[in-house]
């Protein structure tokens, strides 16, 4: 999906790239058994949601107002 977001908008690189990092710190603290690396990813995890609801809230919030009240940075 993060390739996808490469012509959309900054936010939603962020989101993506970030939900993969968090997948693989998941995966890595499981395989080892590391219980920091686990905790890591839950503070990862954490980040992701709240970077995803920054985007959706700018998004729609951007959309009813007709201009860029909070930035996203779309490329064009």
């Amino acid at each position: 999906m993060f390739i996808a977001t490469i012509k959309i908008s900054r936010g939603l690189q962020v989101v993506f790239s970030t939900l993969a990092l968090l997948f693989f710190l998941l995966a890595l603290g499981d395989i080892t058994g590391n219980n920091t690396i686990t905790l890591i990813a839950g503070y990862e995890g954490i980040f992701v949601g709240l970077s995803a609801m920054y985007v959706g809230l700018a998004e729609v919030i951007n959309e009813t107002f007709g201009r860029d009240f909070l930035p996203t940075y779309k490329k064009n």
